[in-house]
Parts: structure tokens; sequence; C-alpha cells
């Protein structure tokens, strides 16, 4: 909903009524994610896309029926259905679609869900897409860290999912979770779209030279909140870096520690340190093992260089263990040469090793291209299959 959600909230300013198409769960090569939006107004006009074009036209009319009042209805779409030929995904996939009205009357949270994904505040929208009672099917819950809003239908269900929903909602992750009817945790009856607004993970870049600047533009690319950080303003400079989020000039290890202690790093986070040198590299990957868990490390560097930080490391007290989980020499070998293909084969161990990927050519590999995520260990997943 992200994607089409300040025309989402135009209309319901502006007191109409649309509908809402939202990709809730995916199956083999689909085309879009879950949680990627199309919305069609009263006037006909459709904004967004749930499959890059292969159903847009059905799930249109299912769009206007909403809006003249009809239920809200889960739909699915691909080559195993009937009307694959007609409306299928070309790439093989399969998507399952939520078609629902939004307006005030329907949704009366929008406006403050709205004004924290601008803020940059975590929340999430948690809507019945099937339940056994078809009149609980579109109601809602939005939840925060500290709080929710809006009900399931019942007080045991508002409390079950809420629970989970903020797991996800820690993670950053959309998806649609099983429950029993009124949120049992081993049970069906119930099915839970989530869709999380996080904000933006975090990659941190130590080392203001012309690596780091072409990955902090692959990593904007990517959805990154970017932020670089070396000690020398020479190197440090907006010219240089002109689309970070933020540019630091501080020791690392001194900007890492403030950001640890503000606990503004997390288990999205990724952390590549290009600095090169012993000075810099040892006091924050030291901190950056011992610290909270992030989703990367990396360190820039020859083997030759790598080993000599892993004698320096295990002299500062750091165990076998905690270097080990240093990526270096960082990146995934696609014999890059210039910044920008260094800064690709970076990403690309990052990409993989965030969604389970070999880095193995697809050509090459067989079963499915995408991997699942992880869900809450209680929480009955439905994701990908």
């Amino acid at each position: 909903m992200r994607d089409v959600l300040d025309s989402l909230l135009a209309a319901w300013r502006s007191d109409q009524t649309v509908g809402l198409v939202t990709v809730v769960r995916t199956f083999k090569s689909a085309p879009r994610d879950p949680g990627a939006a199309m919305i069609v107004g009263a006037d006909g006009a459709a904004t967004g896309s749930v499959s890059g074009g292969c159903v847009e036209g059905a799930v249109y009319e299912l769009a206007t029926d909403a809006i003249a009042g009809a239920a809200p209805v889960l739909e699915r779409y691909g080559v195993s259905d009937d009307e694959a030929f007609a409306v299928g995904l070309t790439c093989g996939g399969i998507l399952d679609v939520f078609v629902e009205q939004v307006s005030r009357a329907t949704f009366p949270e929008l406006e403050a869900v709205a004004d924290d994904v601008a803020a940059g505040r975590p929340v999430a929208v948690a809507t019945i897409i099937e339940h056994t009672d078809p009149s609980r099917v579109g109601r809602r819950i939005v939840v925060r860290p500290d709080g929710s809003a809006g009900t399931l239908g019942s007080e045991e269900a508002d409390r079950r999912v809420t629970e989970d929903v903020r797991g996800l909602l820690a993670g950053g992750i959309t998806a649609t979770l099983g429950f029993g009817p009124d949120g049992e945790r081993l049970g069906e009856g119930m099915r839970v779209f989530v869709n999380s607004f996080a904000p933006a993970p975090r990659l941190i870049v130590f080392g203001a030279i012309d690596f780091a600047s072409a990955l902090a533009r692959l990593g904007g690319f990517l959805g990154y909140r970017v932020t670089v950080c070396d000690a020398r303003p020479v190197f440090a400079t907006p010219a240089r870096f002109p689309e970070v989020d933020e540019l630091v000039v501080r020791w690392p290890d001194a900007y890492l520690a403030e950001q640890i202690e503000a606990g503004l790093i997390d288990e999205r986070t990724v952390l590549c340190v290009l600095t090169h040198d012993a000075k810099f590299d040892v006091p924050v990957l030291t901190l950056a093992l011992r610290g909270p868990r992030v989703a990367y490390i990396g360190a820039m560097g020859s083997r030759r260089t790598h080993a000599d930080r892993v004698r320096r490391l295990l002299k500062a007290g750091l165990t076998r263990a905690e270097t080990d989980r240093i990526h270096s020499p960082i990146g995934l070998d696609l014999g890059a040469r210039t910044p920008e293909e260094t800064a690709v084969s970076i990403a690309a161990q990052i990409i993989a090793l965030r969604w389970g990927g070999s880095g193995a050519q697809l050509s090459e590999e067989s079963g499915p291209i995408h991997r699942s995520i992880q869900l809450p260990s209680e929480a009955t997943p439905l994701v990908n299959g």
C-alpha cells in the first residue's frame, strides 16, 4: 500500500470512496511482492499495479464493484486458475489479491497510519482477508509498538493477532498469517494480511572513499537510509556524497557507539567498513561484533589485509566465532573492478544473505527462485506457499 498511499490519502481526505486491491500472498515467480497495491477511484482512474499488467483488467472490475458496495473479496490469479489463459500471469507465478472498499467510514484510521509512515514511525495494518464468519472479512486493526486501534471482531483475536503482528513489524515484514477463528495460534479459519510500514533499514558505510560513494548510491536505490561516516573532513564532503541521507565527520567507533546507545542499530542494519585502515577498522568492528545483532557486517580489503585485521581483533579480545561473522573480502565474486561494479557485488551479497540466496547462476539452479521469509515461531506462516 505504500506505493499508492499518497493517492489513497488524497481521496480519503476528499471524502471519496475508492476500491483498493492489495497483493496479500504470492507463489512461485509472481511479479509483485505482498503489499503491492492498486486503487481505483470513483472516476474510474487507476493508480498503482499488482501484477505489472497481467491481471489488472480483472481486478479493476472487482475494485469498481467494491466502490459500488460489494463485500471484500479474496481472489487468486495465475497459471493454476481456470481463467489462466485470459488473466494468468505470463511469468508463471500465482498471486492472491484482496479487494476492498476504502473510505472514511471503512478505514477511519488511514490518516493516522499515513502520518506514521511519513514520520518514519513503525506501524502495521492487519486485515482479515478470510474468515469462517464472512461478516468479519475486511475488519482491521492498526498495530504500533506501543498500542493499537480498531478491532478484528473480538478482544481475544485482537490480543493474539497484535502480539504476532508486532513481531513482523519489528522485522519490517509484510506477510499473511493463519489463525483459528478467534486468533488461536493452533487452528485455522482466519487469515490475516499484515502490511508492515517500518522505517527504512539502515546502511552505514564507514570510509568516505570512491567505493563508498558507489555503494551509497546503490544503497539508496535499494531502499536503505544511507549514512556515510569518516573521521577525515577532507573526504567526507557533501560534494562527494550529495545523495546520502546523512554524512558524518566522526571517528567511526565513536559514531557507532552513539548509535548503539540511542537504540538506532537493529537486526536490519547493514554495516560496511571500507576504511581499509586498522586504526579505524579494529575499533569499529569490535563494537559492531559485540553490539546488537545486525543483518550484515562487511569489511573491505585483500585476504592478507583481512588476516591481519583478524589477528588484531583477536588480540583485542574478540573470539574466532565473532570474527567469523565479518564478510571479508567483502562482496560476491563477480569479477568486479570499478567502484560501481564492486558496489553491485557487495549489494548482491547483502541481498543473498537477507533472503537465503546462494549467489549461483539461476540458469544452473533448480527449485523455487524466491525464498520464503522468517516469521514469528508461534505464528502459522502462509507466505510464498
